[in-house]
């Protein structure tokens, strides 16, 4: 039964031919029984026939069909061919124009499904009843004409509700799409920034300490082992970042556990001092205020500016360059200061790609920032030196 509806669709005009020759079929047969006329009967010929047209034609031109099946009515009238099966074309094609064509079409259909009964019984009155008895035939016969306009035009409505329910749907699928797209991207650029922070702290340190190892690898054996453990350690822990940043591109396989670290906060500062003090770079850390628990994206932004800012320094400020990091809690916002006595003149390179013109340090700064309505300034200081100070607030933005 399934294959068979679904070839019924595939084929419609097949399907209403088959109803028409039906149809034809029974007008035929009524002709040659009914009593009339020659002329009558030679006209009820083509008439049938283009009725039958009506309903095999019916999906393919709607409106026109509906002006043949006029054309039909007005010629029946006009050669005294009575109502006959054929006529049920009439009802068939209100219905097809109601569900299918434009809304004036529409009307128009429903205008002859209202004159069609009347107009049969003006020309053909029952002489053995009176008027009011005709009136009400007409009225009576005039229903179907309307219930089946009524009904296309119901489903017609329904049709155009689910298409625009399918429409819409559509839409809301493209515009997830996007969405998606437009959260990889800022996924993948908030990974790289993430990487570029990770790469550039830890791997600078592990550079300086391999300079300096391999300088006084002779004459001091132990800092060369100090050296050696602090490359050590700074290399785990840019590993380790490194796994919890990329595990997110990762499909992990069954029974495979990806290792994950917590991300950096505010308290974890110091130990980041700490780390570049080991590395050779004299910094010194206050922090004003109470500390307190702050956001989550704002310890990390916090985190992410210093690191970046004392990798800066260590890259571009020169020899005998020293560094200062303040933090300041306030009543709405966490405050940030990075400053350093190194070579200021030559650090505004760095503002728009790194003295190197690979870098992107000052841009990240800034992106990150204003992810958490921060404000940003950086530049060089009176006197040499480069300066940077945010103001994170603790408040998400809306």
């Amino acid at each position: 039964m399934q294959r068979l509806y679904e070839f019924l669709r595939r084929h419609p005009t097949g399907v209403d031919t088959f109803w028409a020759v039906l149809l034809v079929g029974f007008g035929f047969l009524w002709l040659s029984e009914a009593s009339m006329g020659r002329g009558p009967r030679a006209v009820g010929v083509p008439i049938i026939l283009a009725l039958g047209a009506t309903i095999a034609l019916r999906r393919r031109a709607p409106e026109k069909m509906l002006v043949l099946a006029i054309l039909c009515g007005l010629a029946q009238m006009a050669t005294n061919l009575k109502p006959n099966p054929t006529d049920f074309a009439m009802l068939v094609i209100v219905y097809t124009v109601a569900v299918t064509s434009s809304r004036p079409a529409s009307r128009f259909a429903l205008a002859m499904a209202f004159g069609a009964a009347p107009l049969a019984t003006l020309r053909w009155p029952h002489s053995q009843q009176g008027w009011w008895e005709d009136v009400v035939s007409a009225v009576f016969v005039s229903i179907p004409f309307v219930l089946a306009w009524v009904l296309g035009d119901s489903i017609r409505t329904r049709r155009a509700y689910y298409a625009q329910l399918e429409e819409r749907a559509a839409r809301l699928e493209k515009e997830r799409e996007a969405q998606s797209k437009v959260a990889v991207a800022a996924e993948r650029a908030r990974i790289a920034r993430e990487l570029h922070d990770v790469v550039a702290h830890n791997v600078s340190v592990m550079v300086v300490q391999a300079d300096g190892a391999a300088y006084v690898l002779d004459s001091s054996p132990e800092q060369t082992r100090q050296a050696l453990e602090t490359i050590s350690g700074t290399g785990r822990q840019a590993l380790a970042e490194m796994r919890r940043l990329l595990g997110v591109l990762r499909t992990g396989e069954p029974g495979e556990e990806n290792e994950y670290v917590p991300q950096p906060d505010v308290e974890q500062i110091d130990e980041l001092v700490e780390q570049v003090r080991g590395a050779g770079l004299p910094v010194d850390f206050k922090v004003v205020g109470s500390p307190r628990q702050l956001p989550s994206g704002v310890e990390l932004t916090a985190y992410r500016i210093v690191q970046e800012a004392l990798t800066n320094t260590r890259k571009h400020g020169g020899p005998d360059v020293g560094a200062s990091v303040r933090l300041t809690y306030f009543d709405d916002g966490l405050g940030l200061l990075v400053e350093d006595d190194g070579r200021g003149a030559q650090r505004e390179m760095y503002q728009d790609g790194g003295a190197d013109g690979s870098g992107h340090g000052l841009i990240g700064m800034r992106e990150r920032v204003g992810m958490v309505g921060g404000t940003l300034d950086a530049g060089p200081r009176p006197g040499g030196g480069f300066r940077i100070s945010a103001l994170l607030p603790l408040k998400p933005v809306r």
